[in-house]
């Protein structure tokens, strides 16, 4: 373990000497994830991006990119580009990273199923803020927007985040 290793614990996710509480996928936590089942993917990711809405906030940390308009996460199993992010027009299966709310004004993008996706195995695993205090995601871990910026300030690409 690094210091800047995060841990998924019953009480919220643990990284350097702080608990944060957060959310995590109405599906539980699985070992079989699937494209679909609300679950969070067991195992130990590496963030590998950081996207932010520069409309919204002051970008968050050096290594950070804008989203823009035009920006989508490709969700269709059936796509070449599935698990990445494209650009709009897109005629496959997607999600609108430039929400209307404000779940991914900041995104921190894990490796879940990345860079080479297997069809189904599920997509987009992020940590963004959530809707509200123990709201369960769709498969990410969510938290409040406070811990979340703080979070991505002392993080690195490469951190790793277990969930055991």
């Amino acid at each position: 373990m690094t210091p800047r290793d995060m841990v998924l614990t019953p009480m919220g996710l643990r990284v350097m000497g702080r608990t944060l509480p957060c959310a995590i996928g109405k599906g539980g936590i699985r070992a079989a994830k699937r494209e679909g089942d609300g679950a969070t993917p067991r195992g130990v990711h590496r963030i590998v991006g950081c996207l932010y809405r520069p409309d919204r906030m002051a970008r968050p940390a050096d290594w950070a990119l804008p989203i823009g308009p035009g920006d989508l996460w490709s969700d269709d199993p059936w796509r070449p580009v599935y698990n990445k992010m494209v650009r709009a027009p897109y005629p496959g299966s997607h999600e609108r990273l430039a929400r209307g709310d404000r779940l991914y004004d900041l995104v921190l993008v894990t490796d879940w199923n990345w860079p080479i996706a297997h069809p189904g195995h599920g997509s987009a695993i992020f940590l963004h803020r959530w809707r509200k205090p123990g709201h369960p995601t769709e498969g990410c871990i969510a938290m409040a927007p406070g811990n979340l910026l703080w979070l991505t300030r002392r993080l690195r690409p490469q951190s790793r985040l277990f969930v055991p």
